[in-house]
């Protein structure tokens, strides 16, 4: 008879971090919140689509606030109570999830927009012949 194999799984280690920033992403239909060390490795994250909000309720201000909440939850688990914030697009819950986040005792130390700007944009279309 064969012997069986032992299976051996490793025990996950909990993250402890007391400093990391928050990369918050407002688009026109959704916002998108991430919680990373200060190396940028991933500590938690939520969306609107994750909390199960369809449709127009994706870019309010109000889920923007919840998403900031949840993902804040995670991440004061680990530990972390100081934060940079930076912020990407022009949605409408940009103002809303940095609130939220001083609303869950979060210390926050910058606050940064990082929205990408065109230095002279695309190439026009070629001009219309009659």
């Amino acid at each position: 008879m064969a012997a069986k194999k032992k299976v051996v799984t490793k025990r996950k280690d909990k993250i402890r971090v007391e400093k990391g920033q928050c990369h918050i992403q407002c688009s026109f239909n959704n916002t998108i919140v991430t919680f990373t060390d200060l190396q940028g490795n991933t500590i938690s994250w939520c969306s609107a689509g994750k909390l199960e909000y369809k449709g127009s309720k994706k870019s309010t201000p109000y889920v923007a606030q919840q998403v900031a909440e949840t993902a804040a939850d995670v991440a004061k688990d680990c530990g972390m109570k100081y934060v940079e914030v930076y912020v990407k697009g022009p949605g409408q819950g940009r103002e809303s999830a940095i609130r939220a986040l001083g609303n869950k005792d979060m210390i926050v130390t910058l606050i940064k927009d990082v929205s990408p700007i065109p230095h002279n944009g695309c190439r026009p279309p070629k001009r219309r012949r009659l």
